[in-house]
């Protein structure tokens, strides 16, 4: 079973701001559902609460410290370990969001698929520092896109060292 980290982040690490994305990109959604189509997605109630609703072709599975919270077509767990252990099985398992999981998984996940927004961008949120040297690069690549806004972004893989 593997363990990986999806995100959108900008250079100064912005994820979000007010619980939703801070930039438009239709093809980083796109490269989001291919990854994740046929796999367990673990994410955070307020990432969930972004999102609105289960995602067809994928197990979401959310983590909560609300012991009362039921959401229709979902897994609720109540801490990471919990929900990766709900998604055995499955050979890889996505941690979605949002920065307090991501900082949880870092040190557990071995593969990083990150859009890197070329830029930096104001937010409220934002992914954990993690050491980069313990990482090797192994694909990256390079997009841009002029509507629904202008952007240059590349999609990398990173694998655990």
């Amino acid at each position: 079973m593997k363990l990986s980290i999806i995100v959108a982040m900008a250079k100064n690490r912005t994820i979000g701001v007010n619980n939703a994305l801070p930039w438009r990109c239709p093809e980083d959604l796109k490269h989001f559902k291919t990854l994740t189509m046929g796999h367990h997605m673990i994410m955070g109630r307020k990432t969930f609460d972004s999102i609105g609703k289960p995602l067809p072709g994928r197990t979401t599975v959310v983590v909560t410290r609300n012991n009362d919270l039921e959401i229709e077509g979902c897994v609720i767990s109540h801490s990471l370990k919990e929900a990766v252990y709900t998604c055995a099985g499955d050979e890889e398992i996505f941690i979605v969001g949002g920065a307090e999981l991501y900082r949880q998984a870092i040190t557990l996940v071995d593969t990083l698929y990150i859009t890197e927004i070329q830029q930096d961008v104001e937010g409220d949120a934002h992914f954990p520092e993690y050491d980069k040297s313990a990482w090797r690069e192994t694909s990256r690549e390079v997009r841009t896109q002029e509507s629904p806004q202008p952007l240059e972004y590349h999609f990398v893989t990173y694998q655990r060292s």
